[in-house]
């Protein structure tokens, strides 16, 4: 919300208050400002010029030469390629030796030849956003009046010397939204008066609203609506006063019927809204539902499909304007409008918000809609408008004002004590200097032994109980002389529970194996979604997604980081290991919310190192994936139980080489290769992936970690070499070694592995390293031997291997 303080001291006295300190004033009690700026500020010598004379420059088919009055005893020459240039305008002139905007120099000089003594300027270089520069400007200078005297200053001719006060509006203090609500504050920081026009209206007599327009507006979806009509309008340009007011506070100026009703917007925060009264083509204005499906053409051009929430103006039959947001192409004010039907209502807030956001239309009207307006002045501000409307465009008033005001105008009442006040803010204030303070922000007060009775104005509608007063007591006496008081009580010392610990640890260990955290949006599409699925379950869709590609909650977190691969390897970076730990969620049926779960997983792709001197490259495998997880597992305690099984039922996945992993019978995840399918559709070469529900393992029963003294004993090894069927895997022997290896066996090692000539078709050869060792006293061969003996028959018996 931008504010002139010129335009508030119309309201109230803060001419003499250095702008500065107002605006610290305010935001130390109130809400932020985002700064405080004056056009003219670095700039000079911009004056007011009078082309007496123009002809074609001789070099050049779009440059004239022109002879301009800028107050001195001769005309200056001026060189001007503004396509909007004439004869007799009244302009901007930048004079030799001048400063604009940019911090840029005019200097006299020579364009093709010819001597320009300075520059005519747009309104663009010398400060103005393009976005307030009116569009029959906008791509030449500005024309100034025509009572606009040659040589003054421009500055005050334009506005520039206004000082505008940049605040930023909180969503619960929206009454600050308008010009008045900030005079209202402002009174109330420096105990000062407002001082408010009224609108004083001349209606005609001889015709009546009921002759041109009839309402239908339910109180559920309008609780005020009302709408005036003004005859025999002439729509043209503002004048200047008009149009400095809106480019000051942000707004392009239109025309003099648009731009009273933004004018009213940023002095009352009502919104408003004008339509071509011979377009509407009907004396029936009702508002409603859209049907679904309906279509409207809003002023932006843009055609939009309607849903049943959105609310509707509608001439009895076709939608006319999207209510709170957005008016119809089919009624807008042009250069032909002569009857002006004026809108001045309160919609459904909630509504209006929906709408914007689907729509994508945040307006200066829905904002406050949305955020809420001052009830009590909807037909005030509609008389207001009308009258300037008539005012500026010659135009007539018709007499009365359709529709009805259903929303509650009373004030609403609460009660709070002295005692409570000083209790919350720790002060010690009396009850005169409470009073006052209620009285400064113009509220209504009565005391009875202590407790008063406070009557909130409509125009303060964010107070509703007791606290909301307390904070109006704090604001005004002043945060800053709050007493500081440090809390009391027993302080608990802050640590990490059981479960940030773990996720804590799992990351630690990720990074320590060499792989790189990445943090994936958990929002993708439902596609990617549904990838990876470790177990059934529903999607979740956002209602309103910011984009395409943001509408799903992940169900995984492979596809996030398979994006990251990709994105990586588009930019030549192919030696990849990243790991991402975060929350997948997954959806019961009938149920509107969806789990969280706490996932790790990890995805990796090329070399997982390159060759040195001393080591050769190393590529990214499945055993070197599984070895991950392994020591993951391992370091968190699960030394026992786990299993890798070889399954095809991930579809996303290489079939012939990924695996499920199990801790007993319950699953953690899986591991293997993506598809290559899926590798083709992410620009990948041969990439591993894990996944694993990391609040499985954080609940699964653990090894605690017991640290023993080295034994002093030595250890005793026995090797074996076993012909193996193809079907039996390398974690079924371990598992038979292990179970029957004896209470010795403190290791057991695959070092050698062979498939090939000497070998029965059908069956591998896996050499296995048994190590034992008696941590009490020295182990004698035939203890070991015997130990040796029985674990291998068992592997006979168990798996039908055979030694070699």
């Amino acid at each position: 919300m931008k504010v002139s303080k010129k335009w508030l001291n119309e309201y109230v006295p803060v001419e003499d208050i250095d702008t500065n300190s107002l605006a610290n004033k305010i935001e130390l009690s109130a809400v932020e400002i985002d700064g405080v700026s004056r056009l003219e500020d670095g700039q000079k010598k911009i004056v007011v010029g009078h082309i007496n004379s123009l002809v074609p420059h001789p070099n050049s088919d779009h440059l004239k030469i022109c002879q301009v009055d800028v107050g001195e005893e001769e005309p200056y020459q001026i060189v001007c390629g503004a396509p909007n240039v004439e004869s007799g305008q009244n302009v901007i002139v930048a004079l030799p030796n001048s400063w604009i905007a940019g911090h840029n120099k005019i200097k006299k000089s020579k364009m093709r030849g010819e001597v320009s003594m300075g520059m005519i300027c747009s309104l663009q270089e010398i400060g103005f956003s393009e976005s307030v520069v009116p569009k029959k400007y906008a791509d030449g200078i500005y024309v100034l009046p025509q009572d606009a005297i040659p040589g003054q200053p421009i500055f005050s001719y334009l506005g520039m010397d206004e000082d505008v006060i940049d605040i930023d509006i909180t969503p619960n203090r929206a009454d600050l939204l308008s010009i008045r609500g900030v005079a209202n504050e402002v009174a109330a920081l420096y105990d000062k008066k407002v001082s408010f026009s009224q609108p004083e209206l001349s209606e005609e007599s001889g015709s009546q609203i009921a002759d041109y327009v009839e309402v239908n507006a339910p109180a559920e979806l309008a609780p005020t609506y009302l709408m005036r009509i003004i005859k025999n309008v002439k729509v043209a340009e503002s004048p200047l006063w008009l149009q400095k007011r809106l480019w000051n506070a942000g707004i392009r100026p239109i025309n003099n019927v648009v731009d009273v009703t933004n004018y009213i917007l940023m002095d009352y925060g009502q919104p408003l809204h004008s339509f071509d009264y011979d377009k509407l083509e009907t004396k029936n204005i009702v508002v409603r539902l859209a049907q679904e499906g309906e279509e409207i053409t809003t002023l932006d051009d843009e055609k939009r499909k309607l849903s049943a929430d959105d609310i509707v103006i509608t001439n009895g039959d076709v939608p006319v304007a999207l209510a709170g947001t957005m008016g119809g192409a089919n009624t807008q004010i042009d250069d032909r409008s002569q009857t002006i039907a004026l809108e001045s209502a309160v919609f459904d807030g909630h509504r209006i918000r929906k709408t914007a956001r689907k729509e994508k239309l945040h307006s200066e009207a829905s904002v406050r809609f949305e955020r809420g307006i001052n009830v009590a002045t909807v037909r005030e501000a509609l008389d207001s408008a009308a009258e300037l409307i008539a005012e500026l465009g010659d135009g007539q008033i018709v007499a009365g004002v359709a529709g009805e005001e259903h929303a509650d105008q009373s004030a609403k009442k609460v009660e709070i004590s002295l005692e409570r006040i000083n209790h919350v803010l720790g002060t010690e204030l009396n009850s005169q200097e409470v009073k006052q303070i209620f009285t400064r922000l113009d509220f209504g007060v009565e005391e009875d032994h202590g407790v008063y009775t406070v009557e909130i104005p409509v125009r303060r509608w964010d107070i509703e109980i007791d606290a909301d007063l307390i904070e109006e007591v704090a604001r005004l006496y002043g945060y800053d002389k709050l007493p500081a008081t440090l809390p009391a009580g027993e302080a608990t010392p802050g640590k990490y529970t059981k479960v940030q610990k773990a996720i804590r640890e799992t990351r630690r260990l990720l990074e320590s194996a060499g792989l790189d955290q990445a943090i994936s949006y958990g929002l993708t599409t439902p596609k990617k979604a549904q990838r990876f699925a470790m177990e059934p379950a529903l999607q979740t869709n956002l209602d309103f997604p910011m984009s395409s590609d943001h509408t799903t909650l992940r169900m995984n977190l492979l596809s996030g980081l398979l994006d990251d691969l990709s994105y990586n390897s588009a930019r030549k970076v192919e030696n990849v290991a990243l790991y991402e730990q975060g929350r997948v969620f997954f959806r019961d049926e009938d149920n509107e919310r969806p789990r969280e779960v706490e996932h790790v997983a990890g995805a990796l792709t090329g070399l997982f190192h390159e060759a040195t001197w001393n080591a050769s490259k190393k590529p990214v495998d499945f055993y070197l994936t599984k070895g991950i997880i392994t020591f993951l597992l391992s370091a968190l305690g699960i030394t026992r139980g786990i299993r890798f099984e070889a399954t095809a039922k991930h579809e996303e996945m290489h079939p012939g080489r990924t695996a499920d992993i199990y801790l007993n019978d319950q699953l953690l995840g899986f591991v293997g290769e993506i598809h290559p399918n899926l590798a083709k559709e992410y620009k990948l070469k041969r990439t591993y992936v894990f996944e694993l529900d990391l609040e499985k393992i954080i609940a699964a029963p653990k090894d605690e970690l017991v640290y023993q003294e080295i034994s002093k004993y030595p250890t005793i090894t026995r090797d074996v070499a076993l012909a193996v069927p193809n079907e039996i895997t390398n974690q079924q022997i371990l598992n038979s070694i292990w179970a029957n290896g004896g209470h010795h066996l403190v290791d057991v090692r695959l070092f050698d592995y062979y498939q090939g000539e000497h070998i029965t078709k059908g069956f591998k050869s896996l050499a296995y390293t048994l190590v034992y060792q008696d941590k009490k006293a020295t182990l004698k061969d035939d203890e070991v031997t015997a130990e040796f003996d029985r674990a291998i028959t068992k592997l006979q018996e168990e798996l039908e291997v055979t030694v070699r």
